[in-house]
Formats: structure tokens, sequence, C-alpha cells
């Protein structure tokens, strides 16, 4: 019997496969009423932020042969209402599904009081601090880029909460492991990684991008290369658990991203082309990892053998 279960700071996973923020909104979008959510390892929910926010303008995704631009933004209706109109009902309905909830926020403030509101919510397992969104005009991006910032927001986040946290690591740096180590610097209980890759891509013939907002965030099997790489690089650097993702759309690229370094999986786009695409690939991980001599997942975290 090949184990894929997996333990991490507040979170006991049957199996290392989660929806990435956003994918499943507050699972109450259609893609997570298509199958039974306590298959999953966890789910987690659409990045939270202290007021309601509206998003970017349309188009807000395009669809490419090998990936995803989107432009969404932080749509979410306020973490009040997240707790009270959301996490209630998803708690409710999953009474013991392990729940990752996603901070975001503007300024320093508001990443620590949407923090510490869905902590104090009890309601929620773990936190996914988003400092690494690139579709926002304030915060988001522009936290994760630096290192002291990184590690600073941290801090104060680890000091107001009950709950493991989660930093989510922008590959949009010149050095990921410099921005991996402020966090864990700051007590990061883990790291999300990597989120996506701005891009932008342009309509020929009416000359302007394909996104209301011009760049937006590219994910997807594109990406993929440069999740694995930023991933095996981090794992060298510290031995918190990391959550991977970036273009997993089968249970070999999870296999794959384990041997990198990572301790469990996001899969995000992979749901355009499958929107049963999580179940699926917890359904296969077990022959795929018999197949490579593996017994117990845990054992393969960061086994790459570097030439």
């Amino acid at each position: 019997m090949t184990n894929i279960s997996v333990k991490l700071p507040g979170l006991n996973l049957k199996n290392p496969v989660m929806p990435a923020s956003g994918t499943f909104g507050f699972g109450d979008v259609p893609a997570a009423k298509k199958f039974d959510l306590n298959e999953l390892g966890a789910m987690v929910i659409k990045t939270t932020t202290p007021k309601a926010t509206t998003g970017n303008p349309q188009p807000q995704i395009a669809v490419l042969d090998d990936g995803i631009l989107n432009s969404v933004g932080l749509t979410n209706p306020g973490v009040d209402k997240v707790i009270s109109e959301k996490l209630i009902a998803l708690r409710k309905n999953y009474p013991e599904l392990p729940i990752m909830a996603s901070v975001g926020g503007d300024n320093e403030d508001g990443y620590v009081k949407v923090a510490k509101k869905l902590s104090d919510s009890g309601i929620v397992n773990a936190l996914e601090i988003n400092v690494s969104c690139p579709n926002v005009a304030q915060g988001g991006m522009s936290f994760g880029v630096h290192p002291q910032v990184v590690k600073d927001l941290t801090k104060k986040i680890k000091s107001v909460v009950k709950i493991p946290i989660y930093v989510k690591l922008t590959p949009n740096v010149t050095d990921i492991t410099a921005i991996a180590k402020a966090a864990e610097d700051g007590g990061a209980d883990g790291l999300s990684m990597i989120n996506t890759v701005l891009g932008m891509r342009i309509n020929v013939e009416t000359r302007k991008p394909l996104l209301g907002n011009n760049m937006g965030g590219l994910s997807g099997e594109a990406i993929k290369p440069i999740a694995i790489r930023m991933i095996a690089q981090v794992r060298k650097i510290t031995s918190l658990p990391i959550i991977g993702m970036g273009g997993i759309t089968s249970a070999k690229d999870v296999a794959e991203f384990t041997l990198a370094g990572a301790n469990a999986v996001a899969v995000g786009s992979a749901h355009f082309h499958d929107s049963l695409a999580c179940p699926h690939i917890i359904q296969e991980l077990p022959k795929v990892l018999e197949k490579i001599g593996v017994t117990n997942i845990n054992d393969l975290v960061g086994q790459i053998e570097f030439n």
C-alpha cells in the first residue's frame, strides 16, 4: 500500500493535492461542486483582502496553447464577509477538510488585519500570505520582491496569529532563495511557490494586449520548468515545508515537483482543460509512485540527483 498522506504545519493531508488559491473560489464556484471536496488534501480559498475589491478590467483571462494569462485581481467581498458568508458555509459542508486561507492587502497593516481576523475565526487551519500577486496595483508583488519587507511582514503576521503561515513566493525576482530565506527568518512555517510569471500577449490585428490590464500572470505548463528550478534551489537552502505549484497537470508532475523539493502541491490552470484535474491526479498518484519504486511519497521529497 503506497502512502500518499502528508503532514504539514496545521495541515494533515490525506494526499498532497490541493487547488491553487482562486481556482475554486471559496468552495462556491461551479468547478468546486463537480466532486466531493473531501477528496482533496486541502482546500485553498481565494485571496482575501481587508475590504471588498472588484478586480481588474475585462478581459481578465486569456487561454493560451501552453498556459493561461490572467489579470483577475483579488476580487473578493472583504475579510468580514468572507468569514461570515463564505468560510462558515464551507466549514459546515466540510467539517474535516483542512482549509488554507489566502491573505492579501495593500499595505502591512492590511495584511496583518486580514491574517488576524482569519486566524481568530477558528475556521481555517493555516494561512497563505500572498505577497506575490502580479495583478494588483498595490500590495502583492511589490511586497514579495524585497527580502527585508518579506521578513518584516512575516514577523508581524506571526506575532498576531495562532495558526501556521505559508509565504507565497513570486518568481519575478533575481534570486528566489533570498526571498525564501527572508520568509524563514521572519518565522514562516512554510512556503508556497511559485506564483504566476508576469507576462503579456498582443492581438496583432487590434494591436492591443489580450488582457484589459495589459499585463498579467502567466500560469500553466509554460512555467513548469521555472517552478521546478526554483523549488529545487529553495530546497537546497531551507528545510521548511514547500507547497509547489506551476503547471501541474498529472500525477507524474506531482512526483517531479516532489523530487525537486515540494512536500505538497497546488493545481490551478489544469482545471481549464479538466475540471476534475485534482481527483484525477489523486487517483493516479499511487500508481505513478509504485512504478518508480516509492512506497511513501514523503521519502521522495528533495531526492533529485543532480548531475
